[in-house]
């Protein structure tokens, strides 16, 4: 029997909860694929860099190397931790290390959830860059607390950072429906954003069979609003594809629904994979998480592993589970009642 070594960083808040019961429904629909998971838990979070200083320990990269994936609960707790020491501290050291560079992101309604909007029949599969770009942590700060105080935040992308993210866009849209949306802010940002419209362009002759456009991000976001079904692969920067995606979730019906894979596409090192919601530290302990975006995000490890089948059957029972009415409406049902639920469906 196959067995996979999954790395299980639960993190702060509700990433607890949602990881618990994720692991369940995986662990449940493995065993039914005639394969089997073991994880073992680390506990790096704000309350491990309270207690050490750091978010993880200096072998931390070292030793999630050795798992063939990563499943994330959610990091942050801005009262007991800045999220600027906790996001570069775990989060994006990880996605960097490992080069995942291909953020996925799925948004589609799920049967029986309720979106703000009049179309329901639209499925977005949104692709961020996600290891350089906006979030490269280039810069610094220059004559502090003085009135010549000067900040600088470097954006910066790279041929093939850009290139690579870009072609695996293209990619998951000859896949799908065969259209791909690129999304810059090049009438404003006249060096890197024309960068990526001119990569985009070149590289759309290689995809004859794909039908490109190019839109700026404010129309974008205007676009998944008013005519989200008329969108197949949104490609976009870290920065925009960070809040296109939480648009995204939005328009699916709440964080609880958001799942999300950090990929590295040449399998050169683990990927990890995350609910999109954060770790709500408000409603952390009270057992009302909806735990729906963390299983997702293991069916998206499933596929990414290969055992399509066993992804399959875990989307099929969320899909009955929110069917039914459970998990449907946020708030409505408790972590327990979803999970339960979703493990019913397995059977």
């Amino acid at each position: 029997m196959k067995i996979y070594q999954i790395a299980l960083l639960p993190g702060d808040g509700i990433g607890r909860d949602v990881t618990d019961a994720a692991w369940a429904v995986l662990e449940k629909a493995s065993n039914a694929a005639g394969f089997a998971l073991s994880g073992t838990s680390y506990p790096w979070s704000c309350d491990y860099y309270l207690q050490h200083g750091s978010m993880m320990p200096a072998d931390g990269i070292e030793t999630l190397k050795t798992f063939e994936a990563i499943l994330l609960g959610a990091v942050g707790w801005p009262a007991k931790v800045p999220d600027s020491v906790s996001l570069h501290g775990l989060l994006l050291p990880i996605r960097k290390a490992f080069v995942q560079y291909a953020n996925i992101r799925p948004h589609r309604l799920l049967p029986g959830v309720q979106g703000p909007l009049k179309s329901d029949h639209f499925d977005i599969l949104c692709i961020r860059e996600n290891t350089e770009g906006e979030y490269s942590g280039a810069g610094g700060r220059v004559h502090q607390g003085t009135d010549n105080e000067v900040a600088v935040e470097t954006t910066i992308f790279t041929r093939k950072g850009v290139e690579r993210i870009l072609r695996f866009g293209f990619e998951q849209a000859r896949a799908r429906r065969g259209k791909l949306a690129s999304v810059t802010k090049s009438n404003a940002q006249k060096h890197s954003m024309v960068f990526w419209d001119e990569i985009t362009r070149k590289l759309a002759g290689e995809f004859p069979d794909v039908e490109v456009t190019s839109y700026h991000i404010d129309a974008m976001a205007a676009r998944m609003v008013m005519a989200p079904e008329s969108l197949d692969v949104v490609v976009a920067s870290n920065l925009f594809g960070d809040i296109l995606t939480d648009l995204g979730a939005a328009i699916q019906g709440g964080l609880g629904f958001a799942a999300s894979a950090n990929v590295n596409p040449d399998r050169t090192a683990p990927s990890m994979f995350e609910p999109v919601h954060g770790s709500a530290p408000d409603i952390a302990h009270l057992g009302i998480a909806n735990p729906i975006a963390a299983i997702w995000s293991g069916a998206m490890m499933f596929e990414h592993l290969g055992e399509i089948a066993a992804a399959r059957t875990v989307m099929a029972a969320i899909e009955t589970t929110t069917a039914r009415g459970i998990g449907a409406i946020p708030g409505k049902d408790k972590t327990d009642t979803i999970t339960k639920a979703v493990l019913s469906a397995l059977d």
